[in-house]
């Protein structure tokens, strides 16, 4: 028993290191095909659990994102890792983008034509630019005159801003003295 559950350890571990996107358990399970068909995915998860606290105080780290698993480095090594790759910054949004991509990941699904009448401005610029970096999707189509895209945030806006899921956002305001304030610390006035 203790060999089987090493070996799934191990192939966990080979998975993870090699995925370039969260794996969520039943992904991994389908990994592992017919060379051990008798796992379950309560074992793959016990597994998954086991090596988060195993890498906890590592170099390197296996974290929860984004509905799956992902191998990274430690964040305290952050700085020496950057040295070494001298990492350029991959994402850089405008304040109109941001803008756009709070709005989308509170409110999802949402029209454009919902996005300009909470901002007062034409959102075509952001939204694009959001899609081209993958941090936001086509959801489908609304059912109102026109049937206008619905966009929503994807799993790439998740890990990019490091959160489990769309939980993890931070809680809006509730009085308008309180969004006011908010709105103001975020423009610097």
């Amino acid at each position: 028993m203790e060999l089987r559950t090493d070996k799934l350890r191990s192939v966990i571990e080979s998975l993870l290191f090699v995925a370039r996107k969260p794996l969520p358990p039943e992904e991994i399970l389908k990994a592992l095909n017919e060379h051990m068909a008798d796992i379950t995915e309560t074992e793959v998860t016990a597994q998954l659990e086991e090596l988060v606290q195993g890498y906890e105080s590592r170099g390197i780290n296996i974290v929860k994102v984004a509905g799956g698993y992902l191998m990274g480095t430690n964040p305290a090594n952050a700085d020496q890792v950057h040295n070494l790759l001298h990492a350029k910054v991959q994402t850089t949004l405008t304040p109109q983008a941001l803008e756009v991509l709070a709005i989308i990941a509170y409110k999802q699904p949402v029209t454009r034509a919902e996005l300009e009448r909470i901002r007062g401005v034409n959102s075509d610029g952001p939204v694009d630019t959001l899609l081209g970096k993958k941090l936001i999707q086509e959801l489908g189509r609304s059912e109102a005159v026109g049937r206008p895209y619905l966009y929503g945030t994807t799993t790439e806006f998740l890990r990019h801003f490091g959160l489990r899921d769309l939980a993890g956002l931070p809680p809006l305001p509730v009085t308008p003295e309180e969004q006011d304030a908010v709105f103001k610390s975020a423009l610097h006035e």
